[in-house]
């Protein structure tokens, strides 16, 4: 736990610092920027960056009043909302994201040989798999 609290903390003040984006922030764009179409509804968000579809709805209202990303009605289902990255969003991340990766790294993988970081992958990949077995969120749409 304590990893994890320090780890987002650091990764939050440094996204604060070189940009406009908070942690959460980034996560939706990266979210946005991860799918093919470049759109998810805001169930598919939530459900993608482990959030709760409320929270999902009102910090993608907060980012869209900033401009990072776009919302529309669904076409198909008027009860659905489609979140889509902007030019200023797809910017704002392109700028935020190398120093983002450089601390992950100097944190995170640079103090590990290549075999504690193998087995770090795979101990976090079968960690994963039981939360999403286990987990009360709905299964993420890239998880089989």
């Amino acid at each position: 736990m304590k990893v994890h609290l320090r780890l987002r903390y650091e990764m939050n003040r440094q996204l604060r610092t070189t940009g406009e984006l908070s942690l959460p922030d980034y996560d939706v764009l990266v979210a946005l920027i991860s799918d093919e179409r470049g759109t998810l509804s805001i169930s598919d968000l939530a459900t993608r960056i482990g959030w709760e579809r409320s929270r999902a709805s009102h910090h993608v209202r907060r980012m869209a009043a900033r401009g990072l990303v776009g919302t529309e009605q669904s076409e198909s289902d008027r009860r659905s909302t489609q979140v889509s990255l902007t030019a200023r969003g797809r910017a704002t991340l392109g700028n935020s994201s190398p120093g983002h990766v450089e601390l992950v790294r100097a944190v995170f993988l640079d103090p590990l040989d290549e075999r504690r970081r193998s087995e770090l992958a795979e101990s976090l990949e079968r960690i994963y798999d039981a939360l999403i077995e286990h987990g009360s969120l709905p299964r993420p749409v890239d998880h089989p």
